[in-house]
């Protein structure tokens, strides 16, 4: 009988992009800049069909990948890098600078046409590769 308790640590998981971002901020304007902008995200062709149920309105959860953000991190940080706050663990934050470079947020749909959705308060970076869309 195997022990089904063990972990690989070392195990790669690679993953593929379903599309990327598209807005206007190509630098870190924080999360709360952003809660109000709106954001078109560019899905692969070939995807489309798996859009089939969802409705304009709803909140959707975008999964994205923080592709430029720095591979180091420190397990406490200060939220939003404000040194006048006191540290919390990563896994307490929100920070780009985590063990996997994965962001999750939580978006309104606004549109869709083809390939492309229109969201509010997407708190990821122009040409961010998305890796998931996930309804709440």
């Amino acid at each position: 009988m195997s022990d089904k308790t063990t972990m690989n640590w070392d195990r790669k998981i690679c993953f593929r992009p379903i599309g990327f971002v598209q807005n206007d901020y190509d630098e870190p304007a924080g999360p709360l800049a952003m809660c109000g902008v709106t954001s078109r995200i560019i899905l692969d062709d070939a995807l489309v069909e798996g859009l089939y149920g969802l409705e304009i309105g709803q909140s959707i959860q975008v999964l994205f990948y923080f592709d430029r953000s720095p591979g180091d991190f420190d397990l406490h940080q200060h939220p939003c890098g404000d040194t006048n706050l006191p540290k919390k663990g990563v896994f307490a934050l929100c920070t780009p600078h985590r063990p996997n470079g994965i962001g999750v947020t939580q978006v309104e749909l606004l549109k869709i046409e083809g390939n492309v959705l229109t969201v509010l308060g997407l708190d990821a970076l122009n040409n961010t590769p998305v890796l998931d869309i996930k309804p709440c």
